[in-house]
């Protein structure tokens, strides 16, 4: 089991704090307790994602955000039990209480089926050309531009690595060759790597209907000229727990207007609201799908994810965005390139790669 000292709370912690436990404690949960370490309430990630979504303030007490009635587990409960309990309700984490409540142990789906390689595919779309990038992109894929010492798309692949994702399917079409001689078939990774040939430009959902079959499992779909550490296991979690049949991961952007804005009524004026801030959720360009959403993709033709997502919710399916509250740029500009070498050691590790 896990170290419960580290992973207990008061329920007059603050969000904040609770979300800075959750980020270093591994397992993607916090618990509330009492003074006499009774279970009051459980936090996950996707709690707060959606706390952050729904604007709350993370200096309130995380009494705003947790769950009151978890599912846990007995302390008569062998592994088999729980596991069933787990698997019944998609939770990847359980706390195991005694009779009168008091908490005893947290058990983790991970550690009880023995750990293994995820089985959830990979899409990294990295077709694109790069044009705003010119003269860098005259040469050399974006997706191969250095950043720190190896490709943008060495460390998405390596961030994905870490949480143990294993099979991977590139879409390619500019200077597609240098893409695939460079990581090959993934074996130096100790990964699968396979590519989507794009003859013509297909755009960001049209490409998935190339994969010589369909997966059986959600799948991760990302822009390869993305810099990002967000939990990817998280990511997955928030899906399930949602029920979504798509994800949309989704970025805050803020801009301040350098001027007042007036508030008018015909010819009457009624405030003033002195350089506002404006705030916005954008696409961040990385996905989950279930299987069958690729079925609403129409064969041989431009088709954009946003539009997948638009014909997903005209249907009345179940579709989430996923908050990213972690590192993310999109490398589109040649400033946003100067920016991710400039900040590129702050967030990820330069060690030697496989290459």
């Amino acid at each position: 089991m896990v170290d419960l000292k580290s992973i207990c709370i008061s329920p007059t912690t603050s969000i904040l704090r609770a979300i800075e436990n959750i980020d270093v404690n591994g397992v993607q949960i916090v618990l509330v307790v009492d003074d006499k370490n009774r279970l009051l309430g459980t936090v996950t990630d996707g709690d707060v994602r959606r706390a952050i979504l729904k604007g709350i303030p993370l200096d309130e007490p995380v009494t705003r955000i947790m769950n009151t009635e978890p599912t846990v587990g007995s302390v008569h409960d062998n592994k088999a039990m729980l596991l069933r309990k787990m698997e019944r309700k998609r939770l990847h984490q359980i706390p195991v209480v005694a009779e009168d409540g008091y908490l005893v142990g947290l058990e983790v789906l991970d550690e009880i089926i023995k750990f293994q390689h995820r089985e959830n595919w990979v899409v990294l779309m990295a077709g694109g050309l790069g044009s705003r990038l010119r003269p860098l992109t005259n040469n050399c894929p974006k997706p191969l531009l250095k950043v720190g010492s190896k490709p943008i798309l060495e460390t998405i692949i390596e961030n994905f690595i870490e949480f143990d994702f294993r099979k991977f399917f590139i879409s390619v079409n500019y200077k597609a060759e240098m893409i695939e001689e460079y990581f090959g078939n993934g074996s130096q990774w100790g990964v699968e790597i396979e590519y989507i040939r794009e003859e013509n430009k297909m755009g960001t959902a049209g490409a998935l209907t190339l994969l010589r079959e369909k997966p059986n499992k959600p799948l991760i779909v990302m822009n390869g000229d993305l810099l990002t550490k967000i939990n990817f296991s998280q990511l997955l979690n928030y899906h399930i727990e949602n029920q979504a049949q798509g994800t949309m991961c989704v970025r805050e952007l803020s801009f301040q207007v350098p001027y007042g804005v007036v508030k008018i009524d015909k010819h009457r004026l009624l405030g003033i609201d002195e350089k506002p801030i404006q705030r916005f959720l954008i696409n961040a360009g990385i996905y989950v799908l279930e299987p069958h959403l690729l079925d609403l993709i129409p064969p041989n033709t431009h088709y954009n994810m946003t539009s997948l997502f638009e014909e997903a919710i005209n249907r009345g399916l179940e579709t989430a965005t996923f908050p990213i509250r972690e590192y993310w740029l999109d490398i589109g500009q040649m400033s946003d390139y100067e920016k991710a070498n400039g900040e590129y050691n702050n967030f990820f590790n330069d060690g030697i790669g496989a290459k």
